[in-house]
């Protein structure tokens, strides 16, 4: 079954609440949280406090994703302010580090996850897979929504599918950026079960349309 979670990157935050209860009319899945610290990735986003105030006003599944540099500093507070699934990329600190922060967040009941940039292989993600329920391959550098799809990245998204067959089958396989109706297919075919969709989630005319074209790929 595939999975839709619109980043709220694009929402419009000053109606950031009825942006957020619109995502579960529409029928998506997942909430896609980017936190940015201005360091790991050129551009800052939110923090706790919007966690926080996501959490109260949704039942949604939180799909946080920390662009930050060394993030067991951060993560069991992440936990606690409400999300679900919590990514951190394989590039932001020590594989030793990095091991770590996944077992706090394991430890704290929310779903482990490790995100690889576009430079990075899709053997970086075999030390973590064990602990990880899910995947997230960018398909653009992160840091900046509206960016074009990157096709390049494909197979890498049939690799790491293919090591989740081998290793660890419930692990979900994530894909982020440039996800629109046309770039769905490609990426569903390539092994992603769940779709992140910023700009075209958020431009689309009829957001539950939208989700139905993408979901339509499974």
């Amino acid at each position: 079954m595939i999975k839709v979670s619109p980043s709220i990157l694009s929402a419009d935050f000053g109606n950031l609440e009825r942006d957020i209860c619109g995502l579960a009319a529409a029928g998506a899945d997942y909430v896609h949280v980017d936190i940015m610290d201005g360091h790991f990735v050129p551009n800052l986003s939110m923090g706790f406090p919007v966690v926080n105030a996501l959490r109260r006003i949704t039942d949604m599944t939180l799909d946080v994703h920390l662009m930050i540099d060394r993030p067991i500093r951060y993560v069991e507070r992440f936990c606690q302010a409400g999300a679900n699934i919590l990514t951190i990329h394989v590039e932001a600190d020590t594989e030793e580090n990095t091991l770590e922060a996944l077992r706090k967040i394991q430890a704290c009941g929310v779903k482990p996850a490790i995100c690889v940039k576009p430079k990075t292989p899709a053997e970086a993600v075999l030390p973590y897979l064990d602990l990880c329920d899910l995947i997230l391959v960018m398909t653009v550098e992160p840091g900046f929504g509206g960016q074009s799809f990157m096709q390049d990245m494909m197979p890498k998204v049939q690799k790491i599918r293919q090591y989740i067959n081998e290793r660890k089958p419930d692990c979900e396989l994530e894909v982020d950026g440039g996800v629109n109706a046309a770039t769905a297919k490609i990426c569903v075919e390539a092994g992603a079960n769940v779709l992140v969709a910023g700009s075209a989630y958020f431009k689309a005319a009829d957001h539950a349309q939208f989700v139905r074209e993408l979901k339509a790929n499974g």
